[in-house]
Formats: C-alpha cells, sequence, structure tokens
C-alpha cells in the first residue's frame, strides 16, 4: 500500500540506494566482472537519484489512488532490482544482455536466464512506469 508520504518514501528509498550503490563502488575490485560491479554502482546512483526525483514530483503528477500505487511499486520494484541484478550479474558474470560490460565473461546457462528474466522484468516496469508518468502530466485543458 502506498502511504499520503509517498513522495517521503521514495526520496529516502532514493537515498538508500545511493548508499547502496556506494558500498557497491567500494567493493568492484571484489566482483568476478569488475567492469559490471562498475556498471552496478552506477546504476544505483543513476536509479536512486531517479526515485528522489520521483518522489520530488509526485504531488505534480495527479494519479489516481489505484494508478499511484502502481506507478509506485513499479519505480521502487525498477530501481532496486535494476541495481540488484546488475549486481548479481557483476558476481555471477553473467553477460547475455550485457555483451559490453560483461565481455570475456559467462556463467551458467540457470544464471544466465535468471538475470535475463530480471533484466527484462525490470525494463518494462520502468517504461511503464515512465510512460505513467509522462501521460498523468499531459497538459489538461483547465476552464479559464
Amino acid at each position: 500500500m502506498v502511504s499520503k508520504d509517498a513522495n517521503r518514501t521514495l526520496m529516502r528509498w532514493g537515498f538508500f540506494l545511493l548508499l547502496c550503490a556506494l558500498v557497491t563502488g567500494l567493493a568492484v575490485p571484489g566482483f568476478t566482472n569488475p567492469r559490471m560491479a562498475v556498471s552496478a554502482h552506477l546504476e544505483g546512483v543513476m536509479n536512486g537519484l531517479l526515485l528522489v526525483i520521483v518522489g520530488l514530483v509526485w504531488s505534480h503528477l495527479g494519479l489516481s489512488g489505484r494508478l499511484a500505487k502502481i506507478v509506485f511499486w513499479l519505480f521502487a520494484y525498477a530501481a532496486f532490482a535494476n541495481w540488484g541484478v546488475t549486481t548479481l550479474a557483476a558476481a555471477l558474470g553473467t553477460s547475455r544482455l550485457t555483451p559490453m560490460a560483461g565481455a570475456g565473461y559467462s556463467a551458467s546457462p540457470m544464471q544466465e536466464n535468471v538475470v535475463q528474466v530480471i533484466q527484462v522484468s525490470l525494463a518494462l516496469a520502468v517504461i511503464t512506469a515512465v510512460a505513467l508518468v509522462v501521460y498523468s502530466l499531459r497538459r489538461r485543458n483547465e476552464p479559464a
């Protein structure tokens, strides 16, 4: 359930994700694929900032109760899943959907499949969330 303080929650979660990203950055040399670990660090920073920004504009979205819940959870899932799955990919050495950052690495087919399913699901989640935000910010004809 999305509370009436959804904006504050999104900002708090965004800063928490930034903290996770900073810690990931410190651990880069310890990963199977350090290049992917740098990607995980950057994903955490960017997605943490995305959550903070969404929290800052939340009151301007004018989303209905149910749609607000959907957008809230899509952003939360996509942001944390993006950092988490990229960190997992760095630890496992997967590369199927990340040929540049994963060049020279490979993992078991099952590990590649798990990472791929999460990557596709989070991509769909964030695209849907952003599209709904764009829709909610459309210009409305207001009476003069």
